[in-house]
């Protein structure tokens, strides 16, 4: 059975930075897409980032595009998503997800796994 669990989250004031982890059980974290969301309250679930198996391929939404780095290590199952010049409107829940196999989607419905989400809150 997979299962995520993320962590990392806090308040923080603008300008400042987290550092998301996200650690995945079972065996197949390394051959599965992983991808961060979020969800602020209010609004829909959104997509934040996406990386391969292989870690060579990432996407960004261009919110947050030269502010968040995703980033995995197979070796330890784990998913992290650096975030720096954090804003008050990237107050959310953010969820780390797994993908269907052989897919780097950038939908929340093309996910199978899912965390239970940690929450970020950045003060104005």
């Amino acid at each position: 059975q997979t299962q995520l669990l993320e962590s990392g989250g806090g308040v923080v004031q603008a300008g400042g930075s987290l550092r998301l982890s996200c650690t995945v059980s079972g065996r197949t974290f390394s051959s599965y897409a992983m991808a961060w969301f979020r969800q602020a309250p209010g609004k829909e679930r959104e997509f934040v980032a996406v990386i391969a198996w292989t870690g060579t391929h990432i996407t960004y939404a261009d919110s947050v595009k030269g502010r968040f780095t995703i980033s995995r290590d197979n070796a330890n199952s784990t998913l992290y998503l650096q975030m720096n010049n954090l804003k008050p409107e990237d107050t959310a829940v953010y969820y780390c997800a797994r993908a269907g196999w052989n897919t780097i989607p950038t939908q929340a419905q093309k996910y199978d796994y899912w965390g239970r989400g940690t929450q970020v809150t950045v003060s104005s």
